[in-house]
């Protein structure tokens, strides 16, 4: 998520546990808690040998549920230990204020699409629930308007409901995600099994800024195919459209580390492309058809087969003034179409 909700969720739970006295302290170390995490983005800026890595480790071993608890109780000792107090005061209510401040931020990153590494330094595939989008205002308000009330009530009573409230709403959100995004699986799968793709990979991901309108995609034997769903408008059976795919040259190429580390990353949710005898990558939980975030060039022809290059990131289409007018005309297509039906002779 971003890091405003981050920074709101940490403080949010912190100082709900912590005693009522500590209110205002708690608020600032569970927002630093809560930001933590992601300054691993600044170590993999001077580690990471390319895009792709970046990519890919990101929210990993900063994100482990293997790692955070530890360093958790580290950061809990050390205030406990040579802090100012307040921790020795409440040794225990603090403890669990440090650590679910912490542990919290990469669970609620695995309910976007991205990709966490919640079991690392085991490597089964990223986990991604993608139920919320990246920036959710809906889910973000409520902790944000709890923190604001606690920092100024302080000890009150009402700081620790409006704290109690937040945390509520914000979790009633992410329920009400997952269940929208199960009304909208059950009616894909009929739709794909209509279709003859009952057993196609497929994963379902909230459109920007939004529960209502959702996105689904299924891989094909030659590309994949996109149907859209609002769970506000939409009535009777689903409706998707199919994209080419250079599914040969991704087979081809699939033992190049950086298109086997995609590949692992992204579940194989990857539009393939030759374009001037570069190989292509783009990653389709990201972006909307045919402008996705993350598209890499990583090998080029040679001869029959594929050599690897260094990868490179390609510019995204949404960057500079042009992109985001593009992007401003997509988000106001997208908001109509949450609450209106696409006519039948259009498709999603």
């Amino acid at each position: 998520m971003d890091s405003l909700s981050q920074i709101v969720l940490g403080g949010a739970i912190a100082a709900a546990i912590a005693p009522a006295g500590h209110r205002r302290a708690a608020l600032l170390a569970g927002a630093a808690l809560g930001t933590l995490p992601d300054l691993d983005a600044l170590v993999l800026a001077f580690t990471a040998t390319d895009p792709v890595a970046v990519m890919t480790e990101h929210r990993s071993y900063s994100h482990s549920l293997l790692v955070l608890p530890w360093v958790a109780a580290l950061i809990w000792w050390g205030f406990k230990r040579f802090g100012n107090g307040r921790v020795a005061q409440s040794p225990v209510r603090w403890f669990w204020a440090i650590q679910l401040a912490l542990v919290t931020h990469p669970v609620l990153d695995a309910f976007t699409v991205y990709g966490t590494q919640l079991w690392w330094p085991f490597t089964p595939p990223p986990t991604m629930w993608s139920s919320v989008f990246i920036i959710d205002p809906l889910y973000t308000v409520w902790l944000l308007l709890a923190c604001i009330v606690a920092w100024f009530a302080r000890a009150r009573p009402l700081a620790q409901r409006a704290l109690v409230a937040g945390l509520l709403l914000s979790t009633g959100y992410l329920g009400w995600s997952l269940l929208a995004k199960h009304q909208v699986e059950r009616e894909a799968d009929r739709a794909l099994a209509a279709m003859g793709l009952g057993n196609a990979p497929r994963f379902s991901v909230a459109t920007p800024f939004n529960t209502v309108l959702w996105q689904v995609v299924a891989m094909t034997p030659s590309g994949y195919v996109i149907g859209e769903r609002s769970v506000i408008a939409d009535k009777g059976p689903m409706t998707f459209r199919g994209y080419p795919s250079n599914v040969q040259a991704l087979r081809q190429a699939a033992e190049i580390p950086a298109v086997a580390r995609l590949n692992w990353f992204n579940r194989g949710f990857m539009r393939a492309q030759v374009v001037d005898g570069q190989l292509q990558l783009s990653d389709l939980r990201m972006g909307l058809e045919p402008d996705y975030t993350f598209t890499f060039a990583v090998a080029k022809q040679q001869g029959d087969g594929w050599g690897a290059i260094t990868p490179q990131q390609l510019r995204p289409a949404y960057e500079g003034d042009e992109g985001r007018e593009r992007a401003k005309r997509r988000f106001g297509t997208l908001w109509q179409r949450m609450w209106h039906q696409a006519p039948a002779n259009e498709g999603p």
